[in-house]
C-alpha cells in the first residue's frame, strides 16, 4: 500500500464528528496547520453530547450547553471559522435520510475541497455514533455531488476533491504536524467536561490530576510520533484517503 504525505493546503475544509471532541481527537493538529496556512476550516458536530458524563444526576440540558461552548472554544484554538451543531441525541445517531440531507446541504453550502470524518469501516468499533456518522458523511458526499439528491434544497451540487477518514482501518495518508501537536492538546483540553470520562484526568484528585494530565498530553505526542514514523517525519496524523469522489 502506497503512502502519501501532505495534501496541498486546501482552500476550504469541512470536518464532521459524531460528538464534541471527536474532530479534535482525529484531526486537530492537521486542521490547525491548514488554518494557519490560510484554509477556511469548518466543523460540524452531529450529536448533542448529552451522554458525555459519568454523573447519573447531571443536568443534561446544561451538559449540552457546556459541550457546545467547549466545542466553540476548541474551534477557536484551531482557527476554525465556524461550528455547526446538528443536535441529534447522543448515542442514538442513525444514518437516515434527514441526517444525510442536512450533511448534504452543509457540503453544498460550504463547498469544501477536503472533507474529514470518522472511518465507518474500522473493525471492532465500539461506539455506534462514530460508525453512523462516518457512513452518513460518506453517503452525503455522494448525494452532494449529484443534482437529483435533495433538489428541494436549491443548492448547487458540489464534489470535494479528497476525503480523509480519521481513526482509519487502513492508513495510506499522513499529514505532518510538527509544531501543531500542542495546539491539538489545547483544543482537547478545552473540552473540560470530558477530562474525567474521556481523558482520565480526575480533578477531584488534586495531586493525581497533574500527573494524569501529563500522561494524557504525553500520549497525544506519542501517537503523533508513531504516525510520523510511517513517513519518516517527527509527528503526523494518520488517515485513510479517498480521492475518487
Amino acid at each position: 500500500m502506497s503512502l502519501t504525505v501532505d495534501l496541498a493546503a486546501p482552500g476550504r475544509v469541512l470536518a464532521v464528528g459524531a460528538h464534541p471532541d471527536d474532530i479534535e481527537f482525529g484531526s486537530a493538529a492537521t486542521l490547525a496547520k491548514w488554518a494557519e496556512q490560510g484554509a477556511e476550516v469548518h466543523l460540524c458536530v452531529c450529536t448533542d453530547g448529552s451522554k458525555g458524563t459519568w454523573d447519573a444526576a447531571a443536568d443534561l440540558a446544561q451538559l449540552v450547553a457546556t459541550r457546545e461552548d467547549e466545542q466553540r472554544d476548541a474551534a477557536k484554538v484551531l482557527g476554525a471559522v465556524d461550528v455547526r451543531f446538528l443536535r441529534r441525541v447522543d448515542g442514538e445517531l442513525v444514518n437516515e435520510a434527514d441526517l444525510r440531507a442536512e450533511l448534504c446541504a452543509t457540503i453544498r453550502e460550504i463547498r469544501p475541497d477536503v472533507v474529514l470524518g470518522h472511518d465507518p469501516w474500522r473493525a471492532h468499533r465500539l461506539h455506534p455514533d462514530h460508525r453512523e456518522a462516518g457512513l452518513a458523511l460518506v453517503e452525503s458526499i455522494v448525494a452532494a455531488r449529484d443534482p437529483h439528491f435533495f433538489p428541494e434544497q436549491g443548492l448547487a451540487p458540489h464534489r470535494p476533491a479528497v476525503l480523509l477518514l480519521f481513526e482509519p482501518a487502513r492508513i495510506d495518508h499522513v499529514e505532518r504536524v510538527d509544531g501543531y501537536v500542542e495546539r491539538k492538546v489545547d483544543a482537547l483540553l478545552a473540552h473540560r467536561s470530558q477530562w474525567r470520562s474521556t481523558m482520565a484526568i480526575d480533578e477531584r484528585d488534586r495531586h493525581g490530576a497533574v500527573d494524569q494530565r501529563a500522561a494524557f498530553v504525553a500520549g497525544l505526542h506519542d501517537e503523533a510520533r508513531v504516525a510520523g514514523l510511517r513517513a519518516g517525519v517527527r509527528a503526523a496524523e494518520a488517515y485513510a484517503r479517498i480521492d475518487d469522489l
